[in-house]
């Protein structure tokens, strides 16, 4: 873990957290397949930790922040909110709940109502919460947060059409911290921006964690904004959990194949033992019908026979290091290590060309 997250005792604990869509046909929509988004995820956050899940687009990391927020139900699996049950709650102890992890979304543009004022974008969390006493009370908070997110108090009662990106999601990121949450979800919150106006945003975001002491969870596919802002790293495909550990160690010491192929097409962070660039061939299969075993090996330079028999489990193969791959895996026999890719890329080396 970073050095953030031994400082804090543990906020939230996601224990095998799955999400399948059903997919239905026909007149009277009969299921017929299941979209596989998310698949056996646990992790934990721990208090003023920013813990960052990775991977390509379509690999389950927006479906896992929505389902640890609720937004979309999970189909099975646990969110424990200081020990807590938070996919248990409903009513008003789901609401009460609900005021301790917020969101910051994706896209400033489209996420701001243009028809209310920037005070009122705001306020309206803690106009639904009911947290203050009289008007002034609540102006007075929308300046605060306004304040600390570097806004100009001038611009209360201007629409977000009247803003920059880099500014309104400022006030995305006002609205989501006014009521002082313990967790905020953070969806791609500067992959929209210019690349100028990300670093502003980051450093932002790194204040307010520092300031309020909140815990991120980070979701992004830009490794190099990841080793800027996380303490830890989740790395997903295909909707499964493939390694997580602490950011140094993951960047440093790469086990899986999947995070050693996001690694090496980054020049400034590329691991020395990465010797091709080009080390993914092949299309992210399709998570209605995902590839049997390991769902990482039809296109794993380094899949052996028994990848596409068994399911690899997450196992610790450094001090709180993990990895689901069976690389790591001491129990194998010689003919479930047969190195099933690189000898066919070997034959297809050598086949003459037509």
């Amino acid at each position: 873990m970073g050095k953030k997250a031994d400082m804090g005792d543990a906020v939230l604990e996601v224990e095998h957290l799955t999400k399948r869509y059903p997919v239905k046909k026909g007149l009277f929509g009969k299921a017929a397949a299941q979209v596989h988004a998310l698949e056996d995820a646990s992790f934990t956050v721990h208090r003023g930790e920013t813990f960052a899940i990775v991977g390509e687009s379509g690999c389950g990391k927006s479906t896992t922040g929505k389902c640890v927020l609720r937004l979309t139900e999970p189909t099975e699996g646990t969110v424990l909110l200081d020990g807590e049950d938070f996919t248990k709650l409903s009513g008003e102890a789901l609401t009460r709940a609900r005021q301790k992890m917020k969101l910051i979304f994706q896209d400033p543009y489209s996420s701001l109502n243009p028809r209310m004022t920037v005070a009122d974008i705001i306020a309206e969390p803690i106009d639904i919460a009911g947290t203050y006493q009289t008007r002034a009370e609540r102006d007075a908070r929308v300046e605060e947060i306004m304040g600390a997110v570097g806004l100009d108090l001038a611009f209360k009662y201007r629409y977000p059409h009247e803003f920059s990106g880099g500014q309104r999601q400022r006030i995305g990121i006002a609205r989501a911290i006014v009521l002082e949450p313990e967790v905020v979800v953070c969806d791609e919150p500067v992959s929209a921006l210019d690349v100028s106006v990300q670093a502003k945003v980051i450093n932002l975001l790194e204040e307010l964690q520092d300031s309020l002491g909140l815990s991120y969870i980070f979701i992004s596919h830009d490794l190099s904004v990841v080793k800027h802002i996380a303490d830890t790293v989740m790395v997903m495909y295909l909707g499964h959990t493939m390694e997580l550990a602490g950011k140094e160690e993951l960047f440093d010491n790469p086990l899986h194949p999947y995070t050693q192929a996001l690694l090496a097409v980054i020049p400034q962070i590329r691991h020395e033992r990465i010797q091709d660039k080009k080390i993914l061939e092949g299309d992210v299969p399709s998570p209605t019908n995902p590839p049997t075993g390991c769902v990482f090996h039809t296109r794993c330079p380094r899949c052996m026979r028994v990848c596409s028999e068994r399911v690899p489990q997450m196992r610790e193969v450094t001090g709180g290091h993990q990895c689901a791959c069976h690389l790591y895996d001491e129990d194998l026999t010689d003919e479930e290590r047969e190195p099933v890719m690189a000898r066919a890329l070997a034959e297809a080396e050598e086949a003459p060309s037509s």
